[in-house]
C-alpha cells in the first residue's frame, strides 16, 4: 500500500479529524481512512448523477444532422 505525507495542515482541521476519531471510537489513521474512501465515493456517485441528468437533457433535446446544415450553409454561399 502506499503512504501519503501530509504537509502544513491546518491545526483546525487535524483537531476536527481527531475529534471525529474519538467521536467514531477509531484511530486517528482510520478516520482519515474513511474519510478518503468516503470523498472518493462521493465523486463517483456525484459523476455518475451528473451523468444522468445530461443524458436526460439530450434525450429530450431533437439533433439535427450537421451534414444536411453545413451542406445548406455551402450552397447559400
Amino acid at each position: 500500500m502506499a503512504n501519503v505525507l501530509v504537509r502544513d495542515l491546518d491545526e483546525d482541521v487535524l483537531k476536527q479529524l481527531k475529534a471525529a476519531a474519538k467521536a467514531n471510537g477509531r484511530s486517528l489513521q482510520a478516520e482519515i481512512h474513511d474519510v478518503l474512501r468516503r470523498a472518493n465515493t462521493r465523486n463517483l456517485a456525484e459523476t455518475r448523477r451528473l451523468s444522468a441528468r445530461w443524458l436526460k437533457r439530450l434525450r429530450r433535446s431533437s439533433q439535427s444532422d450537421s451534414a444536411t446544415l453545413i451542406r445548406e450553409d455551402r450552397d447559400t454561399r
